[in-house]
């Protein structure tokens, strides 16, 4: 876990954008989080999925509920079928997260004026904290 940790970091500073799935033209909340799972060989669906689709995979037993070990991931939202956003433990305290935009953000300039970028931030920083769930992990080499 401490790769996927290291991993992780070398995405701090890169852009958000809204639909991003990589590290050159940035990355959303749910891109970031899919690029790490898929580095760790986690076995995910062909689809990309979003905040809500990864918590629906996750939920539904590929995970272990409220574990607070590195790689699990944090779910925000209104409710269980409402999750808005996602972010990676980095330890039990701290999440990484692609973060600050929103559908607006379309480009590294609208990324910038809003200081929309991955970044470190407190578990609770947000007060819509809904679930935590660790994935099993169970590529190669992976606890």
């Amino acid at each position: 876990m401490i790769i996927l940790q290291a991993y992780a970091l070398s995405f701090l500073g890169v852009p958000y954008k809204w639909g991003g799935n990589n590290a050159v033209e940035g990355v959303d909340c749910s891109g970031l989080v899919m690029e790490l799972l898929k580095s760790s060989a986690e076995k995910l669906p062909e689809n990309d999925m979003n905040a809500q689709g990864l918590f629906n995979h996750y939920q539904a037993g590929n995970g272990e509920w409220n574990s607070h070990k590195i790689g699990a991931l944090v779910f925000y939202g209104e409710s269980v079928s409402k999750i808005t956003h996602v972010a990676m433990l980095l330890d039990q305290y701290r999440v990484i997260e692609a973060g600050g935009g929103g559908h607006l953000v379309m480009t590294e300039a609208d990324a910038a004026a809003k200081g929309a970028v991955v970044r470190i931030r407190p578990i609770g920083y947000r007060k819509d904290l809904v679930a935590i769930i660790r994935p099993y992990f169970r590529g190669v080499g992976q606890t």
